[in-house]
């Protein structure tokens, strides 16, 4: 007979307990559908997708995307490969899409939606990006459409929102981009509510890739020699993500901020309580399941100020990235952070043609 007074409890993974005990959620950076059923069992009600997200989940099931590619190829005769491979994007992200539906149901469209990137081609091109914000957002219920927050990223969201698009900012990495991130948005809800349009059912974000501003700083101390105490650098991302935090508070925005580009726990464990979205990759969750590490409400807790005093004193690139006024809307493109971002993104879109190309023209010499 169990003596039910010496039987463990077993203890819920920190990420399950964070999503139980505190206002975070948690959504899964892949749209994988056999990693984001696994993160869906450790609370996960979101997920997303990039160019290098789409092009690592085809890869991950090729067989079934090449057939797949083939049929939609013999159904489409005239389509190009970018065309096709497109297509097959938007299969994926229909499918991951449905797996979300009964958090969609639950949260009332704030979440359970699938996160689809607008191509980054068309970065220059506000109209464009628009009219593709439109597309994907008929592709499911509950699809939540990602714009790169450049100049004419955040005119498209803009507009995109005004037009009933629930929009993920991307390629962002700053205050002053957060912040015009949810101005722009605030602006598109506020135009829908002029017209008696519903709001109530919308759920956007704003990405800080929190994780991607730790390595352009890096790669400046590399570049101009400035020597710190390495752990220093591991902070930026967190300042940048609570600074972003406190304004929008303050300031009253109905957009969440949500932490992405997964370098260390404290990008998850920092910024756990506040009403905002965590996004590992699947294997960071896994990783912070098996930390240990208790999901304890941190997001108010400052930065120490000897670490933040030296990224401010030692790194122009940090102070344009933490002040709100640290750089204009049109300096966003030029920032370091987004150059490399978009530069990758417009590179996984070359190899999403690329899947392609090796199915329908396979190489001769291989």
């Amino acid at each position: 007979m169990t003596d039910l007074a010496t039987t463990a409890v077993p203890t819920a993974p920190p990420l399950l307990r964070m999503a139980r005990e505190t206002p975070t959620r948690l959504w899964n950076d892949s749209a994988t559908p056999a990693e984001l059923s696994a993160a869906i069992g450790w609370g996960a009600v979101g997920a997303t997708c990039n160019p290098v997200i789409a092009l690592a989940a085809l890869r991950s099931d090729l067989p079934h995307w090449q057939t797949r590619i083939r049929e939609y190829a013999a159904e489409h005769p005239t389509a190009s490969e970018s065309e096709i491979g497109w297509a097959m994007v938007r299969e994926l992200s229909v499918e991951a899409a449905a797996l979300l539906t009964d958090a969609f149901t639950e949260h009332h469209g704030r979440n359970g939606r699938l996160s689809v990137q607008t191509d980054p081609r068309l970065y220059r091109d506000p109209d464009a990006l628009v009219a593709q914000a439109v597309e994907f957002d008929a592709l499911a219920p509950n699809i939540i459409v990602k714009i790169p927050a450049t100049e004419h990223g955040i005119a498209a969201m803009e507009e995109a929102t005004y037009r009933g698009v629930s929009i993920n900012a991307t390629v962002s990495f700053t205050v002053p981009q957060a912040v015009a991130v949810a101005e722009a948005i605030e602006r598109g809800l506020t135009r829908r509510e002029a017209e008696g349009l519903d709001v109530s059912s919308m759920g956007p974000v704003c990405t800080i890739m929190v994780g991607r501003l730790d390595d352009h700083l890096k790669a400046v101390a590399k570049r101009d020699v400035v020597t710190v105490d390495p752990g220093i650098l591991e902070w930026a991302g967190v300042a940048v993500f609570k600074r972003a935090y406190e304004i929008f508070g303050e300031r009253g925005f109905r957009t969440r901020l949500l932490s992405a580009a997964f370098r260390n726990h404290m990008h998850w464990s920092q910024l756990v309580g506040g009403d905002v979205v965590i996004s590992p990759p699947f294997e960071w969750q896994v990783r912070l399941n098996d930390s240990g590490i208790e999901p304890l409400p941190r997001i108010d807790e400052p930065v120490a100020d000897d670490v933040l005093d030296t990224l401010y004193e030692k790194f122009p690139e940090f102070r344009r990235a933490y002040d709100s006024d640290g750089m204009s809307i049109g300096e966003f493109e030029q920032y370091g952070a987004t150059r490399r971002t978009l530069r990758q993104f417009l590179a996984a879109t070359a190899e999403l043609e690329s899947v392609v190309r090796d199915v329908l023209l396979p190489d001769p010499d291989r």
